[in-house]
């Protein structure tokens, strides 16, 4: 049977919404037809021309993928496409956020704020009686903080593994190209930076390569001499001396952690318990929804709990999509932000704070926020939503909440000054218009989220929609001042309180 050429219409019946997206997209074709053709006239008019048409979806996808080849067309190719937020992003923050019905559309929503990098003396803008200053630049993509007893500052420049399963086929094509876009397409660094001190201009007074050649590393820990870190597919231990501005020993592996071809969810991080008997590691999903596989999902979407002394593991907490931050509260109640399941609309799902308790499961991928059932999951498993553990605090839908810290240590003035967690929102890739790229702190009540959160750090994006920089991980370093990793400005920025 000869190959179907390219539809010249959209579907039958097809409403006002996809009409509008096939135009957007059948006119990107047509351009990138034209661009193409000027450098590879015939391997590329063919695949143009040529696709099979077994169903308008993966024609879209085709048109899209070609679309991304010339680049320029990519957001003519895909603005007309998904849908548009119909709430205000605080309905979906809060205890109580505003949950409506799922709006699935022909493609996701795709809303690209492309990586840029800050221009010169340009820097984000810190709420009233904030101050902040660049504590190191010219780092390549730091991701992680943590901080020492002494003071020294750790930063993981790191970035996501060779993934040769994640994502194949169109989609998965189309999604590393836009990643890329988001500034997340740079090989890993695989090296933590060591980071001391302070000059008067406010930038760190030693920069040492504390550890290099390690895979894809993502959380710290320090419990007296034994340093961990959290590599993409595994915890390993190295001696550490206080004052030391590098290692050089060998690893010692503590657990194997699920990593593979596929590995969508790469970041790993770890924390230890307040007594220091036990280190607590986060796992993300391998899809967005199972798509993948139950056996892809084998200890996913979990908070694991290792026993530093036996090895012994097991999965503390599960049915968290893709848990990043962890905190421990005054109350020595641990705390996670979690990123929630997309292509449900721009208004879902919405990112979350909350506590983590033993044995609880929190619905992924069956529901989310309890029991709200994603019917794309089949078959679905109703004992387990029926005990899915709605959580605490809502961040908004796609904001990308990776960055944790409890506030205690925090020497910044009201509102910032109280009991809370500062958290880094890494900003939304799929929700018009976009949502994150910020720094915000919850306030706590009685050792629970109350409230609105408060702004600390915004400016991120451009009058053009491009991204200056992107927070994820957050600190506080000795002196009560706030650290947070831009790694698309490749800065850590240090928050502090201005002078009176």
């Amino acid at each position: 049977m000869p190959a179907a050429r390219f539809v010249s219409a959209p579907p039958t019946g097809a409403g006002a919404e996809t009409v509008h997206c096939w135009q957007r997209t059948e006119r990107a074709r047509r351009e990138s037809i034209a661009r193409a053709r000027q450098h590879e006239p015939v391997a590329a008019y063919s695949a143009a021309n040529n696709v099979t048409q077994q169903s308008w979806s993966r024609i879209v996808a085709a048109v899209v993928k070609l679309a991304l080849v010339s680049f320029v067309v990519l957001p003519a190719a895909l603005a007309g496409c998904g849908d548009s937020a119909t709430l205000p992003l605080a309905a979906g923050t809060g205890p109580r956020p505003q949950l409506p019905p799922p709006h699935k559309t022909l493609l996701p929503t795709v809303n690209i704020a492309p990586a840029k990098g800050w221009p010169a003396g340009d820097k984000p803008a810190a709420a009233p009686g904030l101050v902040v200053t660049a504590y190191a630049t010219g780092l390549d993509h730091p991701r992680w903080l943590t901080v020492l007893p002494n003071g020294d500052v750790l930063v993981a420049e790191t970035n996501a593994p060779p993934k040769p399963e994640d994502g194949k086929g169109v989609k998965g094509w189309l999604m590393k190209q836009l990643m890329k876009r988001a500034g997340a397409g740079t090989p890993s660094a695989n090296r933590i930076t060591l980071l001391r001190g302070i000059d008067a201009d406010g930038s760190a007074a030693t920069r040492a390569v504390f550890l290099e050649n390690l895979r894809s590393p993502f959380g710290m820990a320090l419990v007296g001499s034994d340093f961990y870190v959290a590599n993409t597919d595994g915890i390993v231990r190295f001696p550490y001396v206080e004052g030391a501005t590098r290692i050089d020993a060998a690893p010692t592996a503590v657990a194997a952690l699920p990593a593979g071809p596929i590995n969508h969810h790469w970041t790993k991080n770890v924390i230890a318990s307040t007594d220091g008997s036990h280190l607590y590691a986060t796992v993300g999903s391998n899809s967005n929804v199972g798509e993948n596989g139950v056996a892809a999902e084998e200890g996913r979407a979990a908070i694991w709990e290792i026993d530093r002394r036996s090895g012994g593991e097991r999965v503390f907490a599960s049915g968290l999509r893709n848990p990043n931050g962890m905190a421990w509260a005054g109350d020595g109640t641990l705390w996670t932000v979690a990123n929630e399941r997309d292509e449900l609309g721009s208004d879902l799902v919405p990112d979350y704070l909350t506590s983590v308790r033993d044995g609880a499961f929190y619905g992924w991928p069956y529901s989310y926020y309890g029991q709200h059932v994603d019917d794309r999951v089949q078959p679905q498993r109703p004992e387990l939503v029926a005990k899915a553990v709605p959580p605490d605090y809502a961040l908004g839908a796609h904001t990308a909440s990776l960055g944790l810290v409890a506030s205690a240590g925090s020497t910044l003035p009201a509102p910032f000054d109280g009991e809370g967690m500062f958290v880094g929102q890494h900003g939304s890739w799929n929700r018009r218009p976009y949502s994150g790229y910020r720094v915000i702190f919850v306030p706590f009540a009685n050792g629970r989220p109350s409230g609105q959160p408060v702004e600390v750090l915004t400016g991120f994006l451009g009058a053009e929609g491009e991204a200056k920089g992107r927070p994820v991980g957050v600190a506080i370093d000795k002196t009560g001042a706030l650290l947070v990793a831009d790694d698309v400005g490749n800065v850590v920025w240090r928050v502090s309180a201005a002078a009176r």
